[in-house]
């Protein structure tokens, strides 16, 4: 590694970024780089967009994939090199509005009852109950479950933020049963070696083997149980601003989302045409 790109690893660790954030910056950065094998410091706005609509027209790359790589070497430019970033030069990627899938309550209990293992299945009834995202699962610690108070604490959650959330009932029941046949000693849920979270990806794999067993053909991931918790407590009719502190959102926009995942039949909403008196149209 050079000496600019060690200065902006060590500039990421102080501005407290994630391991996983440090790893994606870099690569971005380096492919930056490698692309027109020229000096970082040679390099200005003409090949910062070239590379980025190359990475759209032809790589064919997601809007938030392209963002992040826009993010890196800005932050790269800015903080190493000390540049006074013109947003105008640049413009930043406009991303597509489209909301997530969701599951139906029977759907989410189709996937728990295919779950024979009882630590896979105490791994997806927590994510679904808590409204976890998958890296906060993983790094959950016997410490961090709650039964006195019944909830859990969520020390590392995005952007480094500490949160409580809900511990119900049957979701301290599961772990229950879980502790007894595992006995984990630190990590709530090990991986291997046992000193070690469960990884990340083995959850993800977790709940995708469950979604084919229990016969779901839509588009969904292990994220899709945290959608399910917000939008299962909205239809039924939890506060918004409860929801918003359940999921550990700055900003009520973002949870403002599950609004428009709400079932229509749970709203008792009906369209218009079936209001018209008279007979139905042929």
């Amino acid at each position: 590694m050079n000496e600019l790109l060690r200065k902006m690893q060590m500039n990421l660790v102080i501005a407290g970024f994630s391991p996983k954030t440090h790893d994606d910056y870099l690569r971005h950065v380096k492919h930056f780089q490698k692309h027109f094998g020229k000096p970082l410091e040679h390099m200005g706005y003409d090949e910062v967009r070239e590379f980025l609509h190359h990475a759209i027209t032809q790589r064919k790359l997601s809007c938030s994939y392209v963002n992040q790589t826009y993010s890196a070497i800005r932050f790269f430019y800015e903080t190493v090199l000390g540049w006074d970033w013109n947003m105008k030069q640049v413009p930043r990627v406009k991303r597509e509005k489209t909301l997530p899938a969701v599951l139906s309550i029977d759907e989410v209990k189709a996937i728990f009852n295919v779950t024979k293992n009882i630590k896979h299945k105490a791994i997806l009834m927590t994510t679904y109950a808590a409204g976890l995202r998958v890296g906060e699962v993983t790094r959950l610690k016997i410490s961090d479950i709650d039964s006195k108070n019944m909830q859990i604490l969520i020390k590392l959650g995005k952007g480094k933020k500490a949160r409580y959330s809900l511990l119900s009932p049957a979701n301290l029941s599961i772990l229950r049963q879980y502790w007894r046949q595992y006995r984990p000693s630190y990590w709530l849920f090990p991986g291997k070696p046992s000193d070690k979270p469960i990884s990340v990806r083995t959850v993800q794999q977790i709940f995708y083997d469950a979604k084919v067993l229990a016969g779901i053909q839509k588009d969904v991931s292990i994220h899709t149980l945290r959608h399910c918790f917000a939008t299962h407590l909205l239809e039924a009719g939890t506060d918004i601003l409860h929801i918003q502190q359940l999921l550990g959102h700055t900003s009520i926009h973002t949870t403002c989302i599950y609004l428009h995942l709400r079932r229509m039949d749970v709203l008792n909403v009906k369209s218009p045409l079936d209001l018209l008196d008279g007979d139905s149209h042929e």
